[in-house]
């Protein structure tokens, strides 16, 4: 089958809430289509949609290596840290990207949210601003969001 055929029938599988046979269909690729940029974010969707975190912070791991520019691996890793319940490494990944994330509204957003559970109110709502400057969907977000709770009257 061809890269982009096992692909879309691994996000298939996604679809049908089959984790198990869309990770089998990715380990099916030659090992250098695996490690392509799409199959690495494919599986780390998958990873992370079964909250298999560890897991995911290994795929993390190699697209920060294999793709050091790339947002994915410091946004994803980052949440699945925080996931884990180590917020504050959550936070320093994020601070320890690459200058790009600062284009991404989810970056400021997760930071707010960490800084938010840290108990550093003052950085949250500047970061939580600064996201809805960039992406105002995450002012709906926020209202929901536990994390948040600290900061919620500021909003």
């Amino acid at each position: 089958m061809s890269y982009e055929k096992s692909l879309l029938a691994a996000q298939g599988y996604i679809e049908l809430e089959m984790p198990a046979e869309a990770l089998a269909e990715l380990d099916s690729l030659p090992q250098e289509e695996r490690e392509s940029e799409e199959a690495l974010q494919l599986r780390l969707f998958i990873l992370m949609k079964s909250q298999e975190w560890e897991t995911a912070l290994d795929v993390c791991r190699s697209m920060r290596v294999n793709y050091p520019e790339a947002p994915a691996g410091f946004i994803h890793g980052a949440f699945c840290l925080h996931e884990k319940g180590e917020t504050a490494e959550a936070r320093k990944l994020l601070l320890s990207g690459p200058n790009c994330l600062e284009e991404e509204a989810t970056y400021f957003y997760n930071l707010a949210c960490y800084s938010a559970v840290l108990g550093d109110l003052e950085a949250a709502v500047d970061y939580v601003k600064t996201s809805f400057a960039m992406d105002d969907k995450f002012r709906e977000i926020a209202k929901l969001d536990p994390d948040l709770g600290p900061i919620k009257k500021t909003l």
